[in-house]
């Protein structure tokens, strides 16, 4: 009896240690699939971030980087703007920082930031309508003037409009300033130091970097960075872009086109002044 038993007593053991072996080899054969699927995903993972990244380095590349360094002169890319630039404004009279024929009947008054990316929309998206219908015909011209929006450093700011301006000491403060625009680097990414200026400044045609930079030093540019700055306060301006527009000679009224990527509204101004 006893016997029997102990008999049976082991055969449950042995039926409880294999059930036991059983049941920790499907726990490792579920452990190495999870462990199998979850490569499977990190290695599907790592491949979409691959694709992500090389994404993204080839847009930086297309673009120009993030820093926002201007391209080599006389590479592709800086032809291609310099071109362009000198599409649009070139023949255009020039002074100062003004665009256009100083007798033209309208002025707009453009107060803007270098850096500043809404400025870069405007000036790549709006000014390629107006200035060939009603700045190269004379109906208008455009006086560019700084408002500090988007330049993190006050420095900084003050340190490349005045970079603009004293390309307006030779009759080309635009020419900078479209090339500014058009090879604006990541808004607070600290792309503009003197490398970048230097390179803006070579663009332009025909500028006498020499005197450009020596004029860089004047006082008077300066002061008319502080002069644009208190204009723009006493009109309320707090962003950029901001405008005035109306009649040459008279007090410009402000104007909110409500838009900085569709020329119609500008144009509705316009014509609607002509026509008074």
């Amino acid at each position: 009896m006893s016997s029997s038993v102990e008999g049976d007593e082991g055969d449950l053991t042995r039926k409880q240690r294999r059930e036991q072996a059983r049941t920790e080899r499907k726990a490792l054969e579920q452990a190495h699939a999870a462990r199998a699927a979850r490569r499977t995903r990190l290695t599907q993972l790592g491949i979409v971030v691959a694709v992500v990244v090389v994404a993204i380095v080839v847009v930086l590349i297309a673009t120009g980087g993030g820093k926002g360094k201007p391209p080599a002169v006389g590479s592709k890319t800086a032809n291609a703007t310099v071109t362009e630039v000198s599409t649009l404004i070139g023949g255009i009279p020039q002074s100062g920082n003004t665009l256009g024929d100083p007798n033209a009947p309208l002025t707009l008054k453009y107060f803007g930031d270098l850096e500043c990316p809404i400025c870069k929309a405007f000036t790549l998206q709006i000014l390629p309508t107006l200035i060939p219908k009603y700045v190269r015909t004379g109906k208008l011209k455009i006086e560019y003037h700084s408002l500090e929006t988007a330049t993190r450093e006050p420095e900084t700011f003050k340190t490349q409009q005045i970079a603009a301006y004293a390309a307006g000491k030779q009759n080309k403060a635009w020419y900078f300033i479209e090339t500014f625009y058009h090879e604006q680097g990541e808004e607070d990414s600290g792309y503009v130091n003197e490398s970048y200026l230097q390179g803006i400044a070579q663009q332009v045609p025909g500028l006498d970097l020499a005197t450009w930079t020596s004029d860089r030093s004047d006082p008077a540019l300066s002061s008319e960075i502080a002069s644009d700055a208190q204009a723009a306060n006493n009109e309320g301006f707090t962003g950029t872009p901001s405008f005035q527009l109306g009649k040459t000679g008279a007090t410009l009224p402000k104007f909110e086109p409500g838009t900085y990527s569709e020329a119609a509204p500008y144009e509705a101004a316009i014509e609607k002044l002509l026509q008074s």
